[in-house]
């Protein structure tokens, strides 16, 4: 059985798969709620990072929470490690916390704010300040961890984040999301303000990966777990279509396979370029998921060839921030 996890910008979404429809159920509602994280070794177990409401968790799938009491109060990311269990937690102003008991205590890593890029690091909407938009450890290795500034650079540590290395060679600036392979150690992916990028070295050192895609302003990233060479991204044409909901995104899912381009996927997707912003992307195997901003969620099962969108009943999200999707059996709400 597959689960959805969804954030909604307001509130936690959970949508189980019944028959052939979703039943979704709305938690930790008027929070902020606008990232999230899933631990990789207890899918039950699931954090919910807000704006204005710092950290919440759940032990049983996104029903009952308790707030965890973070130092900051919003929240823009959050991780859990799937070698050691570590649970990160990255902030606006630009604040990396990091708790080795799901939370109950908390650890600021200080030495983020000491890189010689840190006083230039600027978030064009509000430039007297940034934040850490994505955070990603590395499942092979617990000491080894990429943190995205928005904007800033992408960040790199090799000791759990006690000291780290300033803006990778290769990689955009303008961070949105991060991404490791779960079975190729030292494959890692990016999606950027400028572009995409991937490394494999541990994220020592990137690459661009922009051939084929007319669109440079990526947000949504996920890959294929089941081939590090595929992966899926979401791009607009520049920030104002991709976060104004005035206008129309004009945005693209692009899939990756091989030794590239990008290419368009358009089968099932409503009429292309897409008015929606596709803000969020998930696999499990087999599945690839897309969240849109109007709170449509679309399903592919061969690979992004085509895509339906499902049927959701119940407490319907009417936005899609944030998705992870697993396939483990959870308890019922």
């Amino acid at each position: 059985m597959t689960m959805l996890y969804a954030a909604t910008g307001d509130s936690f979404a959970r949508l189980e798969e019944d028959g052939g429809s979703w039943r979704a159920s709305l938690s930790l509602q008027d929070k902020g709620v606008q990232c999230l994280a899933v631990d990789p070794l207890n899918p039950a177990i699931v954090y919910a990072g807000t704006r204005g409401n710092g950290v919440w968790r759940s032990g049983d799938g996104g029903t009952n929470w308790r707030d965890l009491a973070l130092p900051q109060p919003d929240v823009f990311s959050l991780a859990v490690s799937a070698a050691d269990g570590a649970l990160y937690a990255g902030t606006e102003p630009s604040h990396l916390f990091v708790s080795r008991d799901g939370g109950k205590t908390w650890r600021e890593l200080h030495a983020l704010l000491d890189l010689p890029s840190y006083p230039e690091w600027r978030f064009p909407p509000r430039p007297w300040t940034s934040h850490v938009r994505s955070i990603a450890p590395s499942p092979h290795d617990a000491s080894l961890l990429l943190v995205g500034i928005e904007l800033g650079g992408l960040m790199r540590s090799t000791d759990g984040g006690e000291t780290w290395q300033d803006h990778r060679p290769g990689a955009q600036k303008d961070v949105h999301a991060l991404a490791w392979h779960p079975n190729v150690p030292g494959r890692a992916y990016e999606a950027a303000g400028g572009g995409a990028a991937w490394s494999h070295d541990g994220g020592d050192s990137w690459a661009a990966a922009d051939a084929g895609r007319d669109r440079d302003y990526c947000w949504g990233l996920a890959v294929d777990p089941d081939d590090p060479d595929t992966r899926f991204i979401s791009a607009a044409p520049g920030p104002g279509r991709a976060h104004n909901a005035q206008l129309a995104a004009e945005a693209v899912i692009y899939r990756w396979r091989g030794a590239g381009p990008w290419e368009a996927l358009e089968g099932g997707l409503p009429k292309q370029p897409l008015e929606s912003m596709p803000r969020a992307l998930a696999t499990v195997p087999g599945q690839v998921f897309a969240g849109f901003d109007d709170g449509q969620i679309y399903v592919s099962r061969n690979g992004g060839d085509n895509w339906r969108a499902l049927a959701i009943d119940g407490d319907r999200p009417s936005r899609i921030e944030a998705l992870a999707a697993v396939s483990n059996s959870l308890p019922s709400p």
